[in-house]
């Protein structure tokens, strides 16, 4: 019994031995792997055979573009609905999909006894007010000629205001669903009937894009008739990481570009950077006007929205060629040591974290500071030498 407990202690001790004292500050068997495979060391010989250049890192002048996927999408102020806001039949359609019309023009003719009874309270203020003031006039002369009684003058001019108020009244309600001074006195309107038709009209210039009337259709202020369209300015919708926001300045000029026209340009300026960032997607919105009276840009149309960056600033600037990506990140090598004794040069896996790309140049946010050393050309050696270490070292 006692023999088989010395046996187990001295194996405990083995396995001590073996994993390494982290209490004396040695460090164990897996940290000297972990250490040794981040280092790569080439000979002389090596640097010749796999050509390997480098270069100093340093600030450069950051000015280049954020190249985003964008979509073409209307401009809503170039939008608009339209429709009547009295109860009516439709009485003749004026348009067609498809169809240019200008602001103010005739969309459709609707019919109905409000709009009779809306005109008819209309012309009968006009009517009173007209009499009001023509009566009020005649007795202010009067009265500055000392013919006129001051009291026929005050109920002159009280019947007068009077008339003017419900005048203005009436005025507004018939503006309010669209009717103006000249419909009043159309000559379609003189038949002897006691219903009065309202012409619908457009509030903007474009094309008729949705249609849902046809004559005789009963409609009311919720009515949707007409959507009308203006394409002469389109908006640019793209998305942005946040990690890139600072990197806009105010509202600049931007380049829109689609696979449709190939290399032509479509110039327009920011004029909305969103507010909220998609949780999801951890993106924001940017969003272009663009003028397009050339009527090329069609809504949905997809393509590349170019947004000038880091005017006036710079940053740190490296060749793509000594970027490694990897799923874990992104790394470059870092010149350690140059043996002078034995010759050949030492350099480090460095992880780095990069912004945007421009050209061929990748921006390096964290991870390089100026000065240090990278290794451009041979980057591939370099990583399968360190991937030699990492295999080998799993091994023991």
């Amino acid at each position: 019994m006692k023999i088989g407990i010395k046996i187990l202690i001295s194996l405990t001790a083995l396995g001590f031995l073996f994993w390494g004292c982290g209490e004396n500050g040695e460090p164990q068997k897996d940290e000297i792997h972990n250490e040794q495979s981040t280092v790569v060391t080439l000979s002389d010989e090596s640097i010749k055979q796999i050509d390997l250049k480098t270069d100093t890192v340093k600030l450069s002048p950051f000015t280049g573009y954020l190249i985003i996927p964008a979509t073409v999408i209307s401009n809503q102020d170039g939008e608009a609905y339209v429709g009547s806001l009295v109860h009516g039949r439709v009485h003749s359609v004026m348009t067609k999909i498809g169809d240019y019309v200008s602001a103010g023009e005739i969309l459709m003719y609707v019919e109905g006894l409000e709009i009779g009874e809306l005109k008819s309270g209309y012309l009968k203020a006009k009517a009173n007010y007209d009499f009001a003031k023509a009566d009020y006039e005649r007795h202010r002369v009067l009265l500055e000629q000392n013919i006129g009684s001051k009291q026929t003058f005050y109920i002159a001019e009280a019947e007068y205001q009077k008339a003017y108020a419900e005048f203005q009244a009436e005025d507004k309600r018939i503006h309010s669903v669209g009717l103006t001074d000249e419909d009043l006195i159309n000559e379609n309107d003189k038949e002897d009937h006691t219903s009065g038709t309202l012409p619908i009209k457009s509030p903007i210039s474009g094309v008729v894009v949705e249609r849902n009337v046809v004559i005789g259709q009963f409609v009311d202020g919720t009515t949707t008739a007409f959507k009308i369209i203006n394409t002469n300015s389109v908006w640019v919708d793209g998305q942005i990481y946040e990690k890139d926001l600072l990197k806009i300045k105010k509202t600049p000029n931007v380049v829109f570009t689609s696979s449709t026209y190939g290399d032509e340009k479509f110039n327009g300026k920011i004029i909305y950077i969103g507010q909220t960032v998609d949780q999801k997607s951890r993106t924001i919105t940017v969003r272009g006007e663009f003028n397009n009276s050339s009527q090329k840009l069609k809504q949905q149309m997809f393509g590349e929205l170019k947004i000038p960056v880091g005017a006036n600033e710079k940053a740190i600037l490296i060749n793509e060629e000594a970027v490694v990506t990897e799923p874990g990140g992104e790394y470059v090598f870092v010149e350690t040591n140059i043996n002078a004794t034995g010759g050949g040069r030492t350099f480090e896996q460095r992880i780095i974290i990069t912004g945007t790309t421009i050209g061929k140049m990748v921006e390096v946010k964290e991870g390089l500071k100026p000065g240090e050393t990278i290794a451009v050309n041979g980057v591939f050696y370099l990583k399968s030498d360190l991937k030699k270490d990492e295999l080998e070292g799993d091994e023991h």
